[in-house]
């Protein structure tokens, strides 16, 4: 190679290794926070330092990835792949057992066979019947699977770009993204949003104040005169409620 072109190269390479690194420096605050906000709603055994160092994966290989021609903010790019290979470190620890993960999906059936047989939203009293557990019963296994229901909506999707994408970032702020990002997403997020607004009232109200005002069950129950017991409980139904609207659209 010519000696001028080989310093040229070296020189571009360099320059790219440098706004890498600046830029996972820059947003280490950013993987940190995602990390305890995430922590906040997992079992207590779960080791934050794991979680850190998995983010910090995500973090390195969102700077390694990111496009900056595709018209998409670093920090909106990288919060995606970060959350993503959170998910992956938690799936990989196997951190739930099988009989809940069994559980949330039997509880999915039975909503989804419910929604098309009824052709409305089914009860709670109606899907316990479906599953033929009491009430009291119904509502221990709305508790247990209640972190899964988290990770759920949390869960990172791939659309078409490569880019990672959860049903909660549907109805984000997407100013970030770009004309065609935004036509390609309008549909999933009026559906989503859609299905939020026709959830029965209270668990309309938690999954608002969970997700979107970052509230904790124990201070939802206070404002809604509930236990947290029972928020916990509303919070799972909805999840369930919202996963089964949607599964048609990333099936």
């Amino acid at each position: 190679m010519n000696p001028a072109l080989r310093g040229y190269a070296e020189e571009s390479q360099r320059s790219s290794l440098a706004i890498r690194d600046a830029l996972i420096i820059e947003h280490l605050p950013l993987a940190k926070y995602i990390v305890k906000r995430m922590a906040a709603h997992l079992p207590p055994h779960i080791d934050e330092d794991e979680l850190m160092s998995a983010a910090v994966m995500g973090l390195i290989s969102s700077a390694e990835r990111f496009e900056p021609a595709r018209g998409i903010l670093f920090k909106t790019f990288a919060e995606q792949r970060i959350k993503g290979t959170i998910l992956d470190e938690l799936r990989s620890q196997d951190w739930l057992s099988r009989s809940v993960r069994e559980k949330y999906k039997r509880l999915e059936r039975e909503f989804a066979r419910l929604c098309q047989k009824l052709g409305r939203d089914p009860s709670g009293e109606e899907v316990a019947a479906a599953m033929e557990v009491d009430l009291e019963e119904y509502y221990r296994i709305l508790e247990e699977v209640h972190t899964f229901s988290f990770v759920s909506l949390n869960e990172s999707m791939e659309d078409d770009d490569g880019s990672l994408v959860t049903l909660l970032d549907m109805v984000a702020d997407n100013a970030a993204l770009n004309p065609q990002a935004q036509l390609q997403y309008r549909q999933l997020i009026d559906s989503l949003a859609g299905c939020i607004d026709i959830l029965p009232e209270k668990e309309r109200i938690v999954v608002t104040l969970y997700y979107y005002e970052e509230l904790k069950l124990k201070d939802i129950g206070e404002i809604l005169g509930l236990t947290e017991s029972r928020v916990s409980q509303l919070h799972s139904q909805a999840v369930v409620r919202l996963r089964s609207k949607m599964k048609p659209h990333y099936d």
